[in-house]
């Protein structure tokens, strides 16, 4: 049976994109649908706009901290709305280049919602097209907890990046990164920030080592975190929101309230974006929301793929680019491959960042046993604040295996943390040992060499 197409894509996000012109590169015929803006939610809500935003909120930090180096702090202001216009102007821009980079791969773009007809159709508003294989991309929407009392009153993550003024009081609702991100972001542009969470730290799931010292951190840099919480409620009020929380401690049952100005953000997860994509009309299989695949991205229709968050793997941009880049080496360009989610390595855009790889050290004494775990660990305040005259710590940590002496894991929070912790990612990957480490000459003076200094 001849088709349309040799590969159709539905969505033009991160991974959509990747898999559309990899394919294209081997030969194929490819189409791709989008209804929003192309670039998913990495460029247009996420990863890009956000980043700007961290960028913008340490300037602050930056003036202040210049006067230790004999430099008159300047009086500055934020200029709210070009701030704002200046980053959606290079989420516009980066949009161009998309649009380019596909036009110039010679894939077909559509415009609309994607919508299965069939296994092999696929209908992009009055349109209908065929495809040998379909590869489903559409990435995820954030959600608002149903067993929030008000919490229609709340924005979602997304709205973040179109705020029309500077809250004055921002509520938070959520202990992950995203959560924390824009915590930190909004502090440093100096709205004073609640943050609701219903664990006793942030970022469950990371190095608790790593959690403390964000959460510490971000206290002391004025961010109000009420933990613990059990029963949240929202509430509209004239020009603002009342926010009660609930919670227990040692001390017993006890009742908080903040009052924001304008606006409470929801940052409190995501989920697959896959209403009214027709898939009830394929055998493609959703387990706990999500697309359900095997090692290759396969669904159980056999010529019907799908890649990144929608399948709720590993939902980083990186990895949905690859996911998507595999899957189209695969099928067009003749080299079978899969993608590797052993040691990715990931960061956390706070203020102080963080950045991770590995085995946290719970994880790692769950796999080979307490006793076979060996932890190096350093806390240090970085020299650049001495003449800044502020007490901003450091922390870098190593999880090692005693018999094997490998490393399983590296953590860092402090400034650059990112950074330092995409090069380290190559070593951990490579099962770099401990002794390579030590063996290593360290860059003198940076923080970095302390990752090759600890004893």
């Amino acid at each position: 049976m001849s088709y349309e197409f040799d590969l159709f894509v539905l969505g033009a996000g991160s991974g959509g994109i990747a898999s559309a012109r990899r394919a294209a590169e081997y030969g194929a015929t490819v189409g791709i649908a989008e209804f929003d803006r192309l670039g998913g939610t990495c460029v247009n809500r996420g990863c890009v706009p956000k980043k700007l935003l961290v960028y913008a909120s340490r300037f602050p930090h930056y003036f202040e901290e210049s006067a230790g180096y004999g430099w008159t702090a300047p009086l500055t202001s934020l200029h709210w709305t070009r701030m704002v216009a200046d980053v959606n102007a290079e989420v516009e821009r980066l949009n161009s280049i998309y649009q380019r980079m596909l036009d110039n791969s010679k894939v077909e773009i559509l415009r609309g919602r994607a919508q299965f007809i069939d296994p092999h159709t696929v209908a992009v508003g009055d349109r209908q097209v065929t495809a040998a294989k379909i590869l489903i991309a559409v990435g995820g929407i954030p959600i608002r907890p149903s067993d929030i009392p008000g919490i229609e009153h709340a924005l979602l993550s997304d709205d973040m990046f179109h705020l029309p003024d500077r809250p004055k009081h921002m509520v938070i609702l959520g202990g992950g990164y995203i959560g924390c991100e824009f915590a930190c972001i909004l502090n440093g542009l100096g709205t004073e920030v609640t943050q609701v969470i219903r664990a006793d730290k942030v970022l469950r799931g990371f190095d608790e080592d790593l959690r403390a010292e964000i959460q510490t951190a971000m206290q002391a840099h004025g961010i109000r975190i009420l933990n613990c919480s059990q029963e949240i409620a929202i509430a509209k009020l004239d020009g603002g929101v009342r926010v009660t929380v609930t919670g227990k401690t040692e001390r017993g049952e006890i009742e908080q309230v903040a009052i924001a100005d304008a606006v409470s953000l929801a940052a409190t997860g995501r989920k697959p974006n896959l209403e009214g994509l027709g898939l009830d009309n394929t055998a493609v299989e959703v387990v706990e929301g999500a697309i359900a695949v095997n090692e290759f991205s396969q669904t159980r229709e056999p010529h019907i793929f799908a890649v990144g968050d929608c399948t709720d793997r590993v939902n980083l941009t990186p990895v949905a680019i690859d996911e998507g880049r595999a899957f189209a080496d695969t099928h067009f360009g003749g080299k079978s491959r899969q993608t590797s989610y052993d040691n990715i390595p990931t960061a956390i855009f706070t203020t102080p960042e963080a950045g991770t790889v590995g085995l946290t050290e719970q994880a790692a004494i769950a796999q080979y046993g307490e006793e076979s775990i060996q932890i190096y660990r350093s806390r240090f305040r970085p020299m650049y604040y001495t003449l800044a005259g502020k007490d901003e710590q450091t922390l870098m940590k190593l999880v090692v295996h005693k018999e094997t002496d490998r490393v399983l894991g590296a953590h860092m929070v402090g400034d650059s943390a990112a950074e330092i912790i995409q090069g380290v990612a190559i070593a951990v990957k490579m099962g770099a040992n401990k002794a390579d480490f030590d063996a290593t000459v360290g860059i003198h003076p940076t923080s970095a060499e302390e990752f090759v200094t600890m004893r």
